[in-house]
């Protein structure tokens, strides 16, 4: 096809723009010379342009099913329907390549629109920073990963079809939100890296940093959460999180950028923090990229990762050593005279902010090492080692309640000093804590067994006390202010309210891990038609079985009844598809969703019997508050997109932000 063509020669010209991204400011920057600094923006939104029709060229391939493509044939077929077509085109690894380097391309874009006010040399240099990686990954995508190599002359007369375990709405918005995180940290990371290379680490470098940050970390939130969802409903065990290598490849940057974030904020009101904040935006993207390589490399065995040969791995593993080695070299040249710092005591939000991003840093190196132990293991012929949930649970839960116990006090302590007298105020709240949090342990045990759990306990009691601690902070900002207190609550900036909600949605999320882990219950049984089967105070009865034809499926349907104390809650229809192209069974859930006792019903595998098939295996799960993780989620990301509309991330001051700039490492 003639767009398919259009769309290799648009990659082409897309690899040549981010060259000259690259090239053309760098030296306009060394050499001073003005007209080529601002080559950068437009040159940024020319090779945004030449990767989107790129990537139309390889959408269209799957739409018109081109199966002179090898990935079109390897990935679609005729009968899949058209939006699982759209979304096949990121279902593999050449194609979900091309689209982390559309992302960010489209990351580059906004920079160079949205950032006008920076100087203009900054611009340029952040603008080639990110030309520079662009070049990395596009040089990969061309010479090792093209999804526009040819089958020809051999063409096949259908396509071998998409995974169906792929086939699902979540491969349309996952992978899309997934990527605009893990990519956007590219931004900071850029930003540090121009700081460095300009010698400007000051409050106006964070302050056009952070919010670029904070929106990478809200799209990477959203697409973490909805990762979790999809494997909570496709997979058929009831889980949302199953401590998988590459579930644990995004929750690394995600720790780690949440610490970048904090960092940021006390390096722009403070000036303190900076060498930190540089190490931490290195960090962040690094984690990014070696999540990369962990699903494309082959070393690691998921139901989420590429089938990848070793060269593609090699080629991402040496983008990353050139990325950090790069980073901790412009770091070791000029980060190490960054000494000019305000004071700050011991009893002020700066003292808890380090402590905060301290245990963060933990969380992400016990995750890291959790994740790549069985690797280095495997490596040096120690033996196969696994690493699980037992593992993670054991350290990183401690450490969540204890982020969540520094949260209270940090949010609402005040920067440099703060001399108020504590000590009551803190017994009040804890007294009140440990009250409230056992009202509302009870109430939630309520919802399954009835017992007592310490789990539980313990979150409800930190919850309480970072509310109530919250409350006192937006009571002392509004104090001295003129009108209601709605109103002066309503007049505090974007950026507090976001912070409050986000730490809200972390709140609601980590009471929906307590919940769903603690009380979750799950029965495996045999059932024919006219059976039932009593899970608490439920009672599940099956009905009938029924045969279903879907556009590229064949599926057995089952039709259960759910009643509650004998009054009627609803009707699910679990199916068991077998896919036929592939001849792959999957099993598609039926759900009852609710905020507090969530209904699960999987349909298994047929159980033989006298010679017949007419007995099932159902597995049964009933999930208080496991839509608590989600919309935790939400909230948090919504808390970040409100931060980020704050009108002072979009001031220019020109008494601070000249054209060259204000000093010069030397």
């Amino acid at each position: 096809m003639l767009i398919t063509e259009l769309g290799y020669f648009a990659l082409l010209l897309a690899l040549v723009l981010a060259i000259l991204q690259a090239v053309l400011p760098t030296l306009g920057v060394l050499k001073h010379q003005v007209p080529w600094q601002r080559l950068a923006p437009s040159l940024a939104v020319a090779g945004s342009l030449a990767m989107g029709l790129s990537f139309l060229g390889l959408v269209a391939g799957f739409l018109y099913n081109d199966f002179s493509l090898v990935y079109v044939a390897s990935h679609s077929n005729s009968l899949l329907p058209w939006y699982y077509k759209l979304s096949a085109t990121w279902g593999g690894h050449e194609g979900s390549l091309l689209l982390w380097v559309l992302i960010l391309a489209t990351w580059g874009m906004m920079v160079a629109v949205f950032s006008r006010g920076l100087p203009l040399d900054m611009r340029a240099r952040v603008l080639a920073v990110l030309g520079m990686v662009q070049t990395m990954m596009l040089l990969m995508l061309v010479f090792t990963s093209s999804p526009f190599n040819r089958t020809l002359p051999n063409l096949p007369v259908d396509g071998a079809d998409l995974n169906p375990l792929l086939q699902d709405p979540g491969l349309i918005f996952h992978p899309p939100m997934l990527y605009m995180g893990y990519v956007g940290l590219a931004v900071p990371f850029a930003f540090c890296m121009a700081g460095l290379w300009a010698g400007r680490i000051d409050a106006v470098w964070t302050r056009w940093s952070r919010p670029w940050t904070v929106l990478a970390w809200g799209f990477l939130t959203l697409g973490i959460a909805i990762g979790s969802w999809w494997a909570y409903y496709e997979l058929g065990w009831g889980g949302w999180w199953f401590w998988d290598p590459v579930e644990n490849a995004s929750l690394m940057p995600w720790l780690a950028s949440t610490a970048l974030i904090h960092s940021l904020a006390v390096t722009e009101k403070r000036g303190v923090f900076k060498a930190w904040t540089m190490m931490l935006a290195i960090f962040a993207f690094a984690l990014s990229l070696l999540g990369t390589f962990l699903v494309r490399s082959g070393v690691i065995t998921s139901v989420h990762s590429f089938a990848a040969d070793p060269t593609r791995g090699m080629a991402i593993l040496a983008i990353l050593a050139v990325i950090i080695g790069g980073g901790l070299l412009m770091f070791a040249l000029r980060g190490w005279r960054l000494t000019v710092e305000s004071s700050y005591r011991l009893k002020s939000k700066e003292t808890l902010l380090v402590v905060n991003n301290i245990v963060l840093l933990i969380a992400t190196l016990v995750v890291l090492l959790g994740t790549l132990y069985p690797i280095i293991a495997d490596a040096f012929k120690l033996g196969q080692v696994s690493v699980g949930p037992p593992y993670f649970n054991a350290l990183f839960v401690p450490l969540t309640w204890l982020i969540l116990a520094v949260m209270g006090v940090g949010a609402m302590i005040r920067y440099k000093s703060d001399n108020r007298p504590f000590f009551k105020l803190l017994v009040v709240c804890a007294l009140l804590s440990l009250i409230i949090g056992a009202g509302m342990t009870y109430l939630i045990a309520r919802l399954g067994d009835g017992a007592f759990h310490g789990s539980i306990y313990i979150t409800s009691v930190l919850s309480v006390w970072v509310l109530v601690l919250m409350v006192y902070d937006i009571k002392d900002k509004i104090r001295h202010a003129k009108g209601s207190r709605f109103a002066k609550f309503i007049k505090l900036s974007p950026s507090y309210h976001g912070m409050n909600i986000a730490h809200v949605g972390v709140l609601i999320t980590a009471l929906g891990v307590a919940g769903v882990s603690s009380l979750s219950v799950e029965k495996d049984v045999a059932m024919m038609v006219g059976d039932s089967t009593q899970v608490q105070n439920y009672e599940f009865y099956l009905q009938e079985f029924s045969t279903i034809t879907g556009s590229n499926y064949d599926a057995t349907q089952a039709t259960i009844n759910v009643k509650k104390d004998k009054t009627f809650v609803t009707t699910l229809y679990p199916q068991k598809r077998n896919y036929v192209v592939s001849m792959m069974p999957m099993t598609e859930v039926g759900l009852y969703p609710s905020l507090f006792n969530e209904i699960y019903v999987a349909l298994g595998e047929p159980i033989v019997k006298d010679g017949k098939t007419d007995t099932w295996a159902v597995r049964v799960y009933i999930k208080p508050m496991v839509r608590w993780l989600w919309l935790g989620a939400i909230i948090m990301s919504l808390g970040g997109l409100l931060a980020v509309l704050d009108k002072r991330y979009r001031l220019q001051d020109r008494r601070t932000m000249p054209n060259q700039t204000q000093q010069e490492i030397k």
